[in-house]
């Protein structure tokens, strides 16, 4: 104790002064620095990932013209999302993340509700996220697999795939956290030199290529027969495409999540947002340019599904032959990999957190003194993200319905405190990063982004609509919401007071660690 007492620098004393100032008392080992941060952000959102696994959504609900000018919006309208959230957890830097934020920020009559509502939504979308992500790489291992062999897996063997990966993933969260730097380090060369020179290497290697027109003006409308554009407009597809790169940009609240791991986490985490979300739209924009340019013939590649599952392998099969292909495609699931890797670990700190602040049982309020790392919620995560891919057994569309949460859970998540900020500014005390005079803009801005996308994300996207083609988002998002207020109104408002819940318990342990640490300084200083 007294080593690590005097081997604290002024930045770390900082930081857990900090903390104290929020609640809590320093349990989760702070060594991370402000690339580690935007490394695990970078990772969640994994355009590879994203553009991969929805590339046949975006070819077929609008094609290339929507694919690239939907990416530039959503890019800048993310951003505007990405400097709120910035601000506020420049503000309170805590593993919480948006639930805390909504306590603090909310009056004291409202606080307790507004933390319990938005918890709930960041907490489901947390798991959802990672089902996406490590079911998507099971799939693409799946049809990798498929490529020379002919070999079809069916839903059973892939939800074991799937099942493996996520123990591959747990078992890393608890032994391996010293490791997680490393392999972050990894997964930010392989998600920017990686993806760069496979983008490259296929726009140069492509025997042919599409033309501006064809990239640029390629208006496609694959949703039915008559698709949407007839029984309703193009800008109908055009609006539903963009959700294409909407699930894409999602994740970077993970620089939230583990600020309390982070040095000088009141800037670096804010930077962690940000950097997460401009790096990703570049690296994402330029990938998709040079695979759409590559198309070898757009109707071969949007029916691809038959042949090779996804089109961005009918585009590497065509443009390496199936042996460089499936190269390229272990480049991508290697990369998926670590998407799922880091996503589990965002999911484990805010469980933790909201464990910390009761809405959990306190039993996942722990964190391993051997390993440092929050054990218990690291395997409460794959266990949900597990039960979640169960319905892919039986329906893909129940599949599709339960993970559509995701990306509405998580940014109902990240607006309901950017909401509150707006109409109580002065609950907000600033950090070092300050969007100042236009705080409440920005925050104006991405709220009515979030509202946007929420209800774009529940239109059917297929026609007709019958019980399989149904946009079964709304029933997601339903359950959740009426399960939450349901909880909230007959049994959580007795027990649920928020994160200041235990704020004098955890305020008087922390006064009492630090006069322990110093006995032990002094003594160490006399036997000395």
């Amino acid at each position: 104790m007294a080593e690590m007492a005097a081997n604290k620098t002024a930045v770390d004393i900082q930081d857990e002064s900090r903390l104290a100032q929020l609640g809590y008392k320093q349990e989760l080992k702070r060594d991370w620095t402000l690339m580690h941060n935007f490394g695990v952000s970078f990772s969640i959102i994994s355009v590879i990932t994203g553009i991969t696994t929805l590339f046949s959504y975006g070819l077929t609900t609008g094609g290339p013209a929507v694919m690239v000018y939907g990416w530039i919006v959503v890019a800048v309208m993310t951003f505007f999302v990405g400097l709120s959230m910035a601000e506020i957890v420049s503000a309170i830097p805590t593993s919480g993340g948006p639930y805390f934020w909504a306590a603090m920020l909310a009056p004291q009559k409202y606080a307790a509700f507004l933390s319990w509502l938005t918890g709930w939504f960041n907490f489901v979308g947390q798991f959802a996220v990672t089902t996406g992500i490590s079911f998507g790489c099971a799939e693409l291992m799946a049809t990798a697999a498929s490529i020379k062999t002919g070999w079809t897996a069916t839903a059973g063997q892939t939800v074991g795939i799937y099942a493996a990966i996520l123990v591959s993933h747990g078992l890393v969260n608890t032994f391996g956290v010293r490791v997680l730097r490393y392999l972050n380090n990894s997964s930010i060369i392989l998600h920017s030199l990686g993806v760069g020179s496979l983008a490259i290497a296929v726009v140069a290697k492509a025997p042919t290529h599409q033309t501006a027109k064809e990239v640029f003006q390629h208006f496609y409308d694959g949703t039915g027969d008559p698709g949407w554009s007839v029984r309703a407009s193009p800008a109908y597809v055009a609006i539903c495409g963009i959700l294409m790169s909407q699930y894409t940009i999602t994740g970077f609240d993970a620089s939230a999540h583990l600020s309390e791991e982070t040095h000088r986490a009141d800037w670096s985490a804010p930077i962690g947002v940000l950097m997460s979300i401009g790096v990703s739209a570049l690296f994402g924009f330029f990938l998709l340019l040079c695979l759409l340019f590559s198309i070898q013939n757009f109707d071969a590649t949007v029916n691809s599904d038959t042949n090779y599952g996804e089109p961005v392998f009918k585009i590497l099969v065509d443009v390496f032959g199936e042996d460089g292909a499936l190269v390229l495609i272990s480049l991508i699931i290697i990369c998926v990999w670590h998407c799922g890797l880091f996503s589990m670990t965002s999911n484990s700190r805010m469980m933790f957190a909201f464990s910390r602040d009761g809405a959990l049982p306190r039993f996942f309020d722990h964190v391993d003194q051997r390993f440092k790392s929050p054990v218990r919620t690291v395997w409460l995560a794959a266990f949900l993200a597990f039960c979640l891919s169960l319905p892919s057994l039986g329906s893909s569309v129940a599949f599709s319905a339960a993970t559509s949460i995701a990306t509405i859970g998580l940014y109902i998540s990240y607006a309901l405190p950017i909401l509150i900020s707006v109409i109580w500014p002065q609950n907000l005390v600033k950090g070092p990063f300050d969007l100042g005079r236009f705080s409440r803009l920005v925050g104006i801005i991405a709220c009515t982004w979030v509202a946007f996308i929420t209800i774009v994300f529940c239109l059917p996207t297929e026609n007709p609509v019958t019980e399989e083609t149904l946009n079964y988002t709304p029933v997601a998002v339903g359950i959740v919401l009426v399960a939450t207020l349901g909880v909230w109104i007959l049994w959580a408002h007795r027990w649920f007071k928020g994160p200041t819940r235990h704020m004098e318990e955890i305020e008087a342990e922390i006064r009492q660690d630090a006069v322990q640490e110093n006995v032990e300084v002094e003594k160490s200083g006399l036997n000395g």
